[in-house]
């Protein structure tokens, strides 16, 4: 039982403890006066007041009813972005940059720099604020405003001007003065102005420098010229270029009056201490009217000449450049397109340009047509001249290309003159970029960019230095690292000597030479046969047969330029006559059916046809092209004079498809009507056939011709020869193993010599007077019998 008590006696106690140790008051109140009052947790300690307060620095604390909670101070910001905290978070205040939060907050001539708390303003230097303080807060009417520092007395000192700029000013000497440093204006105290001349003793070049009251003026020494602008460099000006073009002058009065105008402008630039200025407007004129003069003529076929003609627009364009007026000039005549672009400055240009014509445009850089500042004469000219026919006058002078194996060139772009004021254009560190466009579109790939090279010999085109760009059926893009006349090459590629060719060729032609001669023995000697169109066979023939043998004994012997020149005009010749013979046999049928069936040609007529028309093409394509006669692995016609033949070739398989197409058409209504001459209709029927398919013989083989002149074209120069080679073997089957009359006569002949027999004189006599007879009939109306 004690145990018990002792129990008792311990849960009271505790429930005693309990009691007593209860709080009087609830949390944020305190007890007094036995009344819970609201406890502020915000009020400072009296005993440390140093303290912080439960909200932690740079915050306040404000107290409510039981609680508190915090604010930052004005210029702070809370690490949570909230307005309110309480003690109990890790937040804290930390300072707001109100100069990167707004960063026009001081204006645009002034400096903001913050502060803990806020930020202050002050001004740039150059300006101060309108009310002197030193520094102030963003709405206070406060602004800066510039200080003119050129209001002091001799700010930049002697020999200068002062300019005052927004928050500086700067210094510009006085003309006839300048910086040793080079540059073109300084801040008070750094430089001093001085004697251009003493300054920079390179100022006026090849000149002598001299002071005068409104600056410096260059003296240019003998030879050299500032063209008129007497604070220019002098720089080198050749006249001897306008000297050595007699070869030129001899061909235009007009070219003749330029350059001696050019001589007597250059030496007055180059001797004279003040030069008058040249009439670069005038002379600009002259040189277009000479150009369109020397162009309006023959090509001149000669590269001397052409280099003299390209000196002789380079050097005018360098020449007068200077005196066109700013910003240059657009000129067009029938022969020439031209832009010039002029500038003028004591600053070197800079930044791209581009010049164009209807054929070509031109992009380059200003620092390239400048030149260095060493060598800068004070002004810039470029210009692009582009010619209408001068490609056909620069046109086979190729010595300076590398062409590859079987590989030749033609121009296929206009020639395009690009000068420049700079005159060391040999080597630009920056190329420039020219534009063509083709004169004839083909494949891309087989263009290269080339210029005119003056110094190789009497002068040639090249391509060193030149690269494509980019090129398609349309154009051609270059680039080049020098300046000179340009041009687009087009290559070329001539037929391979294959082995099976030659073979085809050679055979071919011997068999027909063969056929061509039983013809020409058939159509001469067996009067059966005879009639105007089996003359005109013979004529046919005979025109093949010695085309062919002269083409067998002399189409490679090009040792001899005469005598290649007499094969090609000879093969010329006969072939073009073969074509005539073939459109008299068109025209022949032509007058048996529709006119008259009785009708023939007179022989004096048919020979002048045949062998005059194609002797005088030949020769009026001989006076005016002499040259074109022979080319380099061949004696036959150059591509400037192939159409020569190809011309009257198309013309006459013209004419006879005509004159064929009227045949057949009234046949077909003789045909057609009651009471046909059956005998004779179907004799002109296989005539007009035998002439058509002979047509389409000889036509197709130069239609296959044709296509020659380009690279990959091998199974039409298979079939060119086979078609050129089997000619005689076709028209011998066409007009005499086609033909009953002549098989039969074949057949007479052979059996004569496979089984002679004795006849008496009446069988003979009775036999030839019977073919005779036919014979007759046969030649007065004008047939043969097939």
């Amino acid at each position: 039982m004690p145990g018990r008590w002792n129990l008792l006696i311990l849960a009271l106690y505790l429930s005693f403890v309990v009691v007593l140790s209860k709080p009087p008051c609830p949390k944020g109140f305190i007890s007094f006066n036995k009344e819970c009052i609201d406890n502020n947790e915000c009020a400072e300690d009296e005993d440390y007041p140093e303290m912080t307060g439960p909200c932690g620095e740079n915050a306040v604390c404000l107290n409510t009813v039981g609680s508190f909670y915090c604010q930052c101070s004005d210029g702070f910001i809370s690490s949570t972005n909230t307005k309110n905290f309480s003690a109990a978070t890790s937040a804290t205040c930390k300072d707001i940059n109100e100069c990167l939060a707004n960063t026009d907050l001081c204006g645009p001539t002034a400096k903001c720099l913050n502060a803990i708390p806020g930020y202050s303003c002050i001004c740039d230097d150059g300006f101060v604020s309108t009310t002197g303080v030193e520094v102030f807060r963003n709405g206070v009417n406060v602004t800066c405003e510039d200080v003119n520092e050129c209001e002091q007395e001799k700010v930049c000192g002697q020999n200068a001007r002062c300019i005052n700029t927004p928050g500086s000013h700067l210094c510009v000497c006085n003309a006839g003065f300048g910086l040793k440093s080079g540059r073109s204006n300084f801040s008070a105290g750094q430089e001093q102005c001085e004697d251009k001349c003493m300054v920079d003793e390179t100022i006026c070049g090849n000149g002598t420098c001299h002071h005068g009251a409104s600056g410096h003026y260059c003296a240019c020494h003998a030879g050299f010229t500032n063209y008129g602008n007497n604070q220019s460099k002098c720089t080198a000006l050749d006249c001897d270029v306008f000297k050595d073009m007699n070869n030129l002058t001899e061909e235009s009065h007009v070219a003749h009056d330029l350059v001696m105008l050019l001589k007597k402008g250059c030496l007055e630039l180059t001797e004279s201490e003040n030069p008058t200025e040249l009439d670069g407007d005038d002379i600009l004129k002259r040189l277009l009217s000479a150009i369109d003069e020397l162009l309006s003529g023959k090509p001149f076929k000669d590269n001397r000449k052409v280099s003299t003609f390209l000196d002789l627009v380079e050097n005018t364009l360098r020449l007068i450049g200077p005196f066109i007026t700013p910003p240059g000039t657009q000129r067009s005549t029938t022969h020439t397109e031209l832009e010039l672009l002029v500038q003028t400055g004591a600053n070197l240009p800079q930044g791209p340009v581009t010049l164009s014509s209807k054929q070509a445009h031109l992009d380059i850089q200003l620092e390239t047509a400048a030149g260095d500042l060493s060598n800068y004469p004070g002004f810039t000219a470029v210009s692009l001249l582009s010619y209408a026919n001068l490609n056909d006058s620069a046109d086979g002078f190729f010595s300076g290309m590398k062409p590859k194996a079987n590989q030749r060139f033609r121009i296929n772009s206009k020639v395009v003159t690009v000068t420049v004021s700079n005159r060391n254009t040999s080597h630009l560190e920056e190329p420039v970029q020219l534009t063509f466009y083709h004169l004839k579109q083909t494949n891309e790939s087989n263009h290269t960019c080339v210029f005119w090279d003056s110094s190789e010999g009497n002068g040639t085109w090249s391509d060193r230095g030149c690269s494509v760009v980019k090129s398609n059926s349309e154009r051609t893009v270059c680039s080049c690292n020098h300046l000179s006349s340009f041009a687009v090459l087009m290559a070329l590629y001539e037929m391979e000597d294959k082995f099976e060719l030659q073979l085809i060729t050679w055979v071919g032609l011997s068999l027909s030479l063969i056929c061509l001669f039983i013809c020409i023995l058939t159509f001469s000697l067996i009067r059966s046969i005879q009639s105007p169109r089996t003359s005109i066979h013979l004529h046919l023939c005979i025109s093949l047969f010695i085309a062919i043998l002269i083409f067998l004994a002399g189409i490679s012997r090009t040792e001899s330029k005469v005598g290649c020149a007499v094969v090609a005009g000879l093969l010329h010749f006969f072939y073009l006559a073969a074509f005539c013979w073939m459109c008299l046999e068109g025209i022949q049928l032509f007058r048996m059916v529709v006119l008259v069936f009785n009708t023939n040609f007179k022989t004096l007529y048919m020979m002048a046809g045949g062998y005059g028309v194609p002797a005088v093409i030949v020769g009026i394509s001989a006076l005016v092209n002499s040259k074109g006669y022979g080319t380099e692995r061949y004696c036959w016609l150059n591509l400037e004079s192939i159409w020569s033949f190809f011309g009257p070739a198309c013309v006459i398989i013209f004419v006879n498809i005509f004159f064929f197409l009227i045949t057949v058409w009234k046949l077909a209504q003789k045909f057609s009507s009651l009471n046909p001459d059956l005998d004779n209709l179907q004799k002109i029927k296989a005539f007009t056939i035998t002439a058509v398919a002979q047509l389409c013989v000889l036509g197709t083989m130069w239609i296959f011709g044709c296509f020659q002149f380009e690279e990959g074209t091998i199974a039409m120069s298979y079939l060119f020869t086979i078609f050129g080679s089997l000619q005689g073997v076709m028209l011998f089957v066409m007009h005499c193993l086609f033909s009953k009359q002549v098989r039969e006569e074949y057949g007479n002949i052979l059996s004569r010599f496979c089984a002679p027999r004795k006849k008496s004189y009446s069988e003979f006599s009775t036999s030839y007077s019977s073919k005779a007879q036919a014979s007759r009939s046969t030649r007065d109306t004008g047939e043969s019998h097939i």
